[in-house]
């Protein structure tokens, strides 16, 4: 009998589709593990965290928060029109701080970039990849 219940079932529930399609552009960082720079699924882009890299030289860039934060926006825009969106449309992000310190000072070139005030979740991290003081992941509607 339990067996035809779940048969019935199977058949009555709709199978969804899942549109699975890799981002990458040469105009941001090349990604220094073994992930993409971003994933769209059914028509949502999800970014890898983005750290401030040069994306010609593949180094840090110099400078402190506000410098790397700049560096951070830029990698992301790349990402983002890459996947065909755009900081309009991220209603998610996730940002990381080598130091809660620098708080404000990334606030402030953030606040020019996510004009929108999307959902985000800030946290204090002990490191960052390569060093780095800051990294910002987002998540965006396409176009």
């Amino acid at each position: 009998m339990l067996y035809y219940v779940a048969t019935d079932i199977i058949k009555k529930m709709k199978v969804m589709v899942i549109n699975m399609q890799k981002v990458n552009t040469t105009k941001a960082p090349a990604a220094i593990g073994p992930y993409s720079q971003a994933i769209i699924v059914n028509g949502v882009l999800y970014t890898s965290g983005q750290i401030p890299l040069d994306p010609v030289s593949g180094n840090v860039v110099e400078g402190g928060i506000k410098e790397q934060t700049l560096q951070v926006m830029m990698n992301l825009k790349e990402v983002l029109e890459e996947g065909n969106t755009s900081f309009e449309n991220v209603f998610k992000t996730t940002c990381f701080l080598s130091n809660m310190a620098d708080f404000a000072a990334f606030n402030e070139i953030y606040g020019e970039y996510f004009t929108g005030k999307p959902a985000r979740s800030c946290v204090a991290v002990k490191e960052l990849p390569r060093g780095v003081l800051v990294e910002v992941e987002a998540i965006a509607v396409i176009k």
